[in-house]
């Protein structure tokens, strides 16, 4: 067994640029054990140096050097945060020089700059977009004139986070539509999304993996009992087949990757930042 190695994502806004990054990088050592811990709005000195005491104190109680994934734009910061003995990874630094030189021009290392609203009407078209998705939620809204998308799969597939991930990140207007035992009697298309033929995209699962899933939140329940779930998917996976829906299984994807092949495949794009 290797050694716990702790990581911290640090920056200066929410740290989700330094988390995601960071943690792509994790996913190529996976043979390593990493305790990971995110360190947001270290924007002034006095908390770049707590996150240094912090920092150097879970090496030394876990004998091991940290690793730190930096976003933070204020040189300052970024060396009081060095002072923990960490390695530091900037996540922009590798980018700033190469994009001076062809911008001819230098950044501006403004703390929070890289968290902040680019516009109005991307911000209200994310939240439009959200409260699209709640409202379109398993199959509840009548109409689904409005939706870019819609999501076709038995229940606790990955529809719902799927539809709010599209909705946050992308401003996709993001419905679904659970699939019934009524539905799952015949292998044609349910009446109500037959006009939307063109926005549906299916998902799958591993019956092993929805037993598990659907025992968490409905213990022993003939829902969660494995061989309804075997039924459903079977019959669900030849509904998709018969109509030849797009689908992908959501066994072992991540919700990112689960969006970004209904963006590929529908050809959806959104310019959100």
């Amino acid at each position: 067994m290797s050694e716990l190695r702790p990581v911290f994502y640090v920056s200066d806004g929410t740290g989700i640029t330094a988390e995601t990054i960071g943690h792509s990088l994790l996913t190529q050592f996976a043979g390593m054990r990493f305790q990971t811990d995110r360190l947001s709005f270290v924007d002034d000195e006095e908390k770049a140096r707590e996150a240094a005491d912090r920092i150097r104190r879970t090496g030394e109680r876990l004998g091991a050097r940290p690793i730190v994934v930096s976003s933070c734009v204020d040189p300052t910061l970024s060396a009081l945060i060095a002072e923990s003995g960490a390695l530091v990874l900037d996540v922009f630094a590798p980018f700033i020089e190469p994009l001076e030189r062809e911008l001819g021009e230098q950044r501006q290392s403004r703390v929070g700059q890289a968290h902040g609203l680019v516009d109005f009407e991307t911000y209200h078209r994310r939240i439009n977009a959200m409260n699209f998705a709640l409202t379109h939620d398993d199959g509840m809204a009548v109409s689904y004139d409005e939706a870019d998308v819609i999501l076709v799969a038995v229940s606790r597939a990955g529809k719902t986070p799927t539809c709010v991930y599209l909705a946050l990140h992308y401003g996709i207007r993001a419905a679904n539509y659970p699939l019934t035992d009524g539905d799952l009697e015949t292998d044609r298309l349910p009446v109500r999304l037959r006009p939307y033929r063109r926005k549906l995209f299916a998902l799958t699962i591993d019956p092993e993996r929805l037993h598990q899933i659907r025992q968490e939140r409905r213990p022993n329940s003939s829902y969660a009992k494995m061989e309804t779930c075997r039924r459903e998917v079977a019959a669900a996976e030849a509904m998709f087949q018969v109509e030849r829906l797009p689908t992908l299984s959501t066994t072992n994807k991540s919700i990112e990757e689960i969006s970004s092949k209904v963006l590929s495949t529908l050809g959806l794009q959104r310019e959100m930042y």
